[in-house]
């Protein structure tokens, strides 16, 4: 006997007076009168079952009935009666007299309620540890059923252009492209170690090499890297391509398609703006305070340096730089607002602190006001087109810090004033990204984004240049405040490799050693290439309008790296640890 014949979610009027099987969780249970009444369910959705002891063999299964217990039932499904209807369901119109009955699988009592109401809604760790019974709840099954559509609808995308899905090694090299490695120790070969892929870049570029003109593959990443609500922690997929014979231009117009057609095929939200903007990374800095920025609201930062610098206010004329932000209707802000929120939050981005005053009445007050005399303050009013009822922001400090400190108060202000159109989809690339950056602590320059990007300017720039004036070829493509993907055109000169290496501090030896398989492949003849890898959590966050990397993940990790359910990482016995060479410190492990 069949466990199913049909799918709870998928019947319909067209079925009555046929007999069924369906399978699926006790849902809900009630007892009406002598009768008992289920909610069945499955992905698919939910069917109403009545049990009557006039048609049911053994009623008393039908009595023994539980909260999740898994079950198949037979019967012949009937028209539900006018006030019986149940519009809110697809199977409101149908129910399903129960002739039969099967109880596969008894359910414990449940750790926390999995539909009936929110207890243990915010017992992160309990739902995590739990996270197969987690995923019975609609939301998150939905999220997970919306990733797999996101998916098929990338690779189907990618194929009707010629895309090859190849598989990139998952056992690799260690090298340094930005995150930790993971590290997998060797049996074979004591003392030496693999590393699992931070992504599939060396060998994508390496498949263009031999001639592989468009490959592509939902590439799983490993990174040791800290949790962060748009981050999973170890772990996450891309879809990752490249491509030969392409300037960056037409890579970008290859690819918008998927990106509106995704936006627009799969959910009800719109594209804000086609083609997608193409913003220098210096712009985007300096007007919105991000590289990352959420263009669904017109908020500007605007450089004020040249007002800012002649004033009495020492705090603006010692500065390098001085920026404001104008927000229309900010005089609703109080005092421990601005004090609490938005001045921490700009001291979290390093600013030393954040002035302000309103314009209220067709005059300003408040704040940094008293610093200023009439005249100057009619001229940033000029400036600005400050309007009325409005607040106005500065960061006065060097030129990073004055504009990125205004970016998270730039977003907690839509945020307040509800600016934020979520039924949008700003999508944007983010270009010309410098090629180096000065740690702030040691000084040393070393590679602001990908180490293979090629340099505007080729090997003359790298002679000749300030490292931090060089501009790469790379860009981002960002939506909605969240940066999907990096990538860039490629770096594909041996001279112009060494060379830029060497100003990051790695030696040709060191480049020998641990690229010189990528030397070595230029040498023999390499197309030029670009290419870049959209998160595909980030990705489905985004269309979903979900904030949280946790809530698409079927199994994530918590916010310490681990996975609860399953006690992931673990230690392992001596025995492992001796079979590959490997000594654990106690006390390093007490510590």
């Amino acid at each position: 006997m069949s466990y199913r014949t049909k799918k709870c979610g998928e019947l319909t009027k067209a079925n009555v007076g046929e007999t069924v099987t369906l399978a699926g969780w006790v849902h809900r249970r009630r007892d009406l009168g002598g009768l008992v009444f289920i909610d069945l369910r499955d992905r698919y959705g939910l069917t109403q079952v009545i049990f009557n002891p006039e048609n049911v063999a053994d009623f008393s299964l039908a009595e023994k009935l539980k909260y999740e217990y898994v079950i198949s039932v037979t019967g012949k499904i009937e028209k539900r009666n006018e006030k019986n209807v149940n519009k809110e369901l697809s199977t409101g119109e149908i129910e399903m007299v129960a002739t039969e009955i099967r109880i596969l699988s008894e359910a414990r009592p449940m750790p926390f309620e999995i539909f009936e109401t929110n207890k243990g809604e915010d017992d992160e760790e309990l739902r995590l540890k739990y996270r197969f019974l987690e995923l019975r709840r609609e939301k998150l099954k939905q999220n997970l059923i919306f990733r797999t559509k996101m998916v098929k609808y990338m690779r189907d995308f990618m194929e009707s252009r010629d895309f090859l899905d190849i598989a990139t090694p998952i056992l690799t090299v260690s090298s340094p492209e930005g995150a930790r490695d993971f590290l997998v120790p060797s049996r074979i070969h004591p003392g030496k170690f693999y590393a699992l892929p931070q992504a599939p870049q060396q060998y994508k570029q390496l498949l263009m090499v031999g001639g592989m003109d468009r490959y592509y593959q939902i590439a799983p990443c490993m990174r040791d890297e800290d949790p962060r609500a748009d981050r999973s922690p170890g772990e996450f997929y891309q879809l990752d391509c490249e491509v030969s014979f392409m300037e960056k231009e037409e890579f970008f117009q290859l690819m918008e398609p998927l990106f509106i057609e995704l936006t627009e095929n799969l959910t009800n939200k719109k594209v804000l703006s086609k083609p997608f903007p193409r913003i220098p990374f210096r712009e985007a800095i300096e007007t919105y305070g991000s590289d990352r920025p959420d263009l669904r609201y017109d908020l500007k930062i605007k450089n004020v340096t040249d007002w800012a610098k002649p004033s009495d206010f020492q705090v603006f004329s010692s500065a390098e730089f001085t920026r404001a932000l104008m927000i229309p209707k900010g005089d609703v802000f109080t005092r421990k607002e601005i004090d609490d929120e938005f001045t921490d939050l700009a001291k979290r981005a390093h600013a030393k602190g954040l002035a302000w005053m309103k314009y209220v009445d067709n005059k300003f007050d408040g704040g940094i006001t008293k610093f200023f005399n009439e005249e100057k303050l009619v001229e940033l009013k000029n400036i600005l087109n400050i309007t009325e009822n409005c607040i106005v922001f500065f960061v006065a400090d060097d030129f990073e810090t004055s504009a990125k400190a205004l970016g998270p108060v730039r977003a907690l202000v839509a945020e307040k004033l509800k600016l934020i159109d979520e039924n949008i989809i700003a999508w944007a690339w983010i270009v010309d990204f410098p090629m180096y950056e000065k740690d702030p602590d040691s000084g040393k320059i070393d590679f602001g984004h990908n180490p293979f990007s090629m340099p505007q300017g080729g090997i003359e720039a790298l002679n000749n240049s300030d490292p931090l004036d060089i501009i790469a070829e790379q860009y981002d493509i960002i939506a909605n405040g969240l940066e999907l993907s990096s990538g860039s055109v490629r770096n594909t000169s041996p001279d112009v490799m060494y060379k830029a290496f060497e100003i990051a501090g790695y030696g040709h030896e060191v480049v020998d050693k641990k690229f010189g398989h990528m030397i070595q492949a230029f040498s023999y003849g390499v197309p030029p290439h670009c290419g870049f890898a959209p998160g595909i959590e980030r990705m489905t966050m985004l269309l979903l309008g979900e904030k949280n990397i946790r809530t698409v993940v079927p199994f994530p990790k918590n916010q310490r790296a681990e996975e609860p359910m399953v006690g992931s990482p673990s230690e392992v016995t001596p025995e492992q640890l001796k079979e590959l060479s490997i000594e654990v410190k106690k006390d390093f492990v007490e510590k």
